[in-house]
Formats: C-alpha cells, sequence, structure tokens
C-alpha cells in the first residue's frame, strides 16, 4: 500500500469523522477501535494510520475553530495540501461551505517553523476571489438579551468590554458554546457574552474545553446540547 493517500480514503476517512462526531454531539455511543478496522479493512491500510489520519481531521477542526471528538487529540503534521484537501471534505460531508483557513494557516504554522524566514515583500494588491459562504440565520433578540444581561462585562473572566462602540455600546461578542455549524442552537442557554480575547480562546485555545466546561457551571442558563 502506498503511503500517499487517495482520494477516496481521504473521504472515507472524513465520513467515518464526521458521523462519530455528529454522534459524540447527540451523546450517542460508538467505538472507535471499531471504525479503524473497518476503514483498515476497506483499504488495507493499518488500524493505527487511519485512527493518526482521524487526528489530523481534529486538527483541521482545531484550525477551523471548532471542537474535534474527544480521544483523539489534533496531530499537526499533515501538509497544507492535505490540509486544504480535508477541509473541502469536511464541508462537503457536511453540507457547508465554510470559509477556508486550513491551508492558509498550515502555511503560516510551516513558515514561523523556520530557523530562517526572510523578511517577505508580500502582495501590494492581493486578488479578489468571491466564493459562497454557509450563513446561518440567527435571532437578533437572542444577541440582544445575552449583551443586556451581560452589563458590559465578560461573563468567562468578568473583565469589563475593551472598549465602546461608536453606539456607544460596551464591545462584546456573543459566542455559542456549541457552534452552529456543529448544530448548536441559536437561544440565550447556548451563547455567552465575551471579550474578544475569551472569544478567540474558546475557539483557539490549548484549554478551551475546559474554558467551555467552566461557563456551564458559572452561568445557570446554560444548557449542555
Amino acid at each position: 500500500m502506498s503511503d500517499k493517500w487517495t482520494d477516496e480514503e481521504l473521504r472515507a476517512a472524513v465520513e467515518a469523522y464526521v458521523q462519530m462526531h455528529s454522534a459524540e454531539a447527540k451523546g450517542m455511543p460508538f467505538v472507535k477501535k471499531q471504525i479503524y478496522a473497518e476503514l483498515a479493512d476497506r483499504f488495507g491500510r493499518s488500524e493505527k494510520s487511519f485512527e493518526y489520519r482521524m487526528q489530523n481531521i481534529s486538527y483541521v477542526y482545531s484550525l477551523m475553530g471548532r471542537e474535534w471528538i474527544s480521544g483523539l487529540i489534533p496531530a499537526k503534521n499533515v501538509g497544507s495540501n492535505n490540509a486544504a484537501v480535508i477541509e473541502r471534505l469536511i464541508s462537503e460531508v457536511e453540507g457547508l461551505n465554510l470559509p477556508k483557513v486550513a491551508e492558509f494557516e498550515t502555511q503560516v504554522i510551516s513558515y514561523k517553523s523556520k530557523k530562517n524566514l526572510p523578511k517577505p515583500s508580500g502582495i501590494k494588491e492581493p486578488e479578489k476571489t468571491y466564493s459562497q459562504v454557509t450563513n446561518f440565520n440567527r435571532d437578533p433578540k437572542v444577541k440582544a438579551w445575552v449583551l443586556k444581561e451581560a452589563s458590559g462585562k465578560c461573563e468567562c473572566c468578568g473583565s469589563d468590554a475593551p472598549f465602546t462602540t461608536a453606539e456607544g455600546e460596551p464591545f462584546l461578542e456573543v459566542h455559542h458554546l456549541r457552534r452552529l455549524a456543529d448544530r448548536g442552537s441559536d437561544t440565550v442557554t447556548n451563547a455567552v457574552a465575551l471579550c474578544p480575547n475569551c472569544h478567540r480562546e474558546m475557539h483557539y485555545g490549548i484549554n478551551k474545553a475546559s474554558l467551555v466546561g467552566s461557563m456551564y457551571k458559572k452561568l445557570s442558563r446554560l444548557v449542555h446540547e
């Protein structure tokens, strides 16, 4: 078996991952090892190779600011080309067209790791590209209620909003603890008002799972989904 993964193998891995991701969100049981075994038998690779590929998929989910399957800790060395393919397959399998970030961010990480990185000239006139992106219809009353409830303080760290907007309002961002892309609801039981730092950490921080968990303990209105 070649080390290079075919599109069919990557799609099958992503399909299995998305199914497990959905099952975990719904509290439905599944056995990862059994799924790896079925994929290994189908494609003639080892169970370990599929487990590691699943960790690559977790890494792409993390770059997208989304939760990954518990126990499948993100494995970084996926490569920008594979990351882009995996991100595209996730969108296709989930039936969503989300902003593409994985290829660019894996390239950024690769360049940052270089011992010597010459000062780049950049792009003086960046080319425009247009694409359709999946948007979710939200209830403005939910956002308004959550912001009023927060009273200008981050519901995570308790700090005052970092600045006042042109409308004279304290600036906080509303975050869905279970993301809409992960089939979360747009309700006050799933939304919190955060300062930009806490908001970014809940998407990309290494301890985001424990941070999210602390919110359920802190705010009685929140309900696990």
